[in-house]
Formats: structure tokens, sequence, C-alpha cells
């Protein structure tokens, strides 16, 4: 019974920095609410993984992913977008950030209502997860990113979200232990940067975060590729 809760503590993890997240952005401490959602999406890249190496799956851990996940990665990043870059606009301005925590509620409910076993290798539109966590990184760049290109890169991730397009899911990268630690390493980086309250972000960003990325497709490529080399020796 404990060992199924400790996924549920990394899902709870989660929503606890989205919702932190909300507080910092309302109080204008707009990179230490950006910072703690990529901290959610460190967090949520964990729990599903903990949960099948110690074989505890369960429908209330998916249904509490997903409530963590609208606060985090859809109202977090919105309202974050919202205060750095749309508010100018006014009302208008909300009314644009609202799309995204919307079409994440949607594209999360159309998720946990498609069969698991066709969902296993491909997810169908951008995951929340990703959409959000890319948003709210680049709050951090919001004074040096034209108003519009934000825009636009907001309101394409929401369509996105909810678009019929195949992408890649990484639950079967082969050799999650190392992902794993990848993960610790990147959640590591970010609570130190967090705790000195740093003025610049490091540049070293632009080039950890595509590598990670990177090395999970390149995983799930790889895999992809001894699947169908498998598949040919049956035949």
């Amino acid at each position: 019974m404990y060992r199924a809760a400790i996924p549920n503590l990394f899902t709870l993890g989660n929503l606890y920095s989205g919702f932190l997240s909300i507080g910092y952005a309302s109080m204008g401490h707009y990179k230490s609410a950006a910072i703690l959602v990529l901290i959610g999406m460190m967090l949520d890249s964990l729990d599903g993984r903990i949960a099948r190496l110690l074989r505890v799956d369960s429908q209330m851990g998916k249904e509490l992913d997903s409530l963590a996940d609208i606060v985090t990665f859809g109202a977090a990043p919105a309202l974050l977008m919202y205060y750095t870059s749309f508010s100018q606009y006014g009302f208008i301005g909300l009314y644009i950030a609202a799309l995204f925590p919307l079409f994440g509620a949607y594209r999360l409910a159309r998720f946990n209502v498609t069969p698991s076993s066709t969902s296993l290798k491909y997810f169908t539109g951008v995951p929340i997860t990703a959409a959000g966590g890319i948003m709210a990184f680049l709050t951090l760049f919001s004074n040096k990113i034209p108003n519009i290109i934000l825009i636009t890169l907001f309101v394409g991730f929401a369509f996105l979200m909810v678009s019929r397009i195949q992408i890649p899911s990484l639950k079967d990268v082969p050799l999650p232990k190392y992902s794993i630690i990848v993960t610790l390493f990147l959640i590591a980086v970010i609570i130190t940067m967090y705790q000195r309250n740093f003025g610049s972000i490091p540049e070293f960003l632009f080039i950890a975060i595509p590598l990670y990325i990177m090395y999970m497709l390149s995983q799930f490529l790889r895999q992809r590729h001894f699947d169908k080399k498998n598949e040919k020796e049956k035949e």
C-alpha cells in the first residue's frame, strides 16, 4: 500500500509546484513561477515511470495526474504568459491566455478515454506537459522575444494539443533508469538556480534542454528500429 503511494507523491508535488507557480506569478515573481512549472514538468516525467518500475499503475494515479497537469501545465503557463506578455492587450490578452487551459483540458480528457493499446507508442496531439513547459520556459526570455512570436507560439501550441497529429510517446524509451538519472540531474540544476535567485539565464540552458529532448527521442527511435527488426525476424 505504501509503495503504491510513492508515484502519487510525485504527482502531488507536480500539482503543488503548479499552484505555487500561479501564486508567484500573481506577486510578480515571474522567473520563480516559470522555474516551478519546469520543476513540475520533471516531477510529471517521474511519476509514471516510477509507477511502472514499482508495478503500481492505477486508475486513480492516472486521474490524479490529469488534474495536476491542468493546473501546472494549463493554468499556470497561461497566467504566466498573461502577466509577462499579454496583459498590455487588456481583456483580449486574457481571453487569448484562457485558450491554453481550455484546450489542454479537452486534450487530457480525450487522452483519458483513449484505449491504452492505441496510445502506447504515439500521442494524438502535443501533450499538455510539453506545451505548457515550453511556454513557461519561453517566458524567461519574454523581454527578448517579440510579443507577436509569443502569441503565435502560444495559440499554435493550444491548437496542436487538440490536433490529430501523432507525436512519439516516450513511454517505451529503453533504459528508463538512465532517463530518470538525467531528469533528477535537471531537477537539481533548476533547484540550485532557484535558490541562488539568479539575475540572468545561463546560456547552457539553451543547450541542455534541447539535448535532453534529443536524447529521449533518439532512444525512442532506437527502440522502434529494434521493434521493426524483431518483427521482420519473426516473419
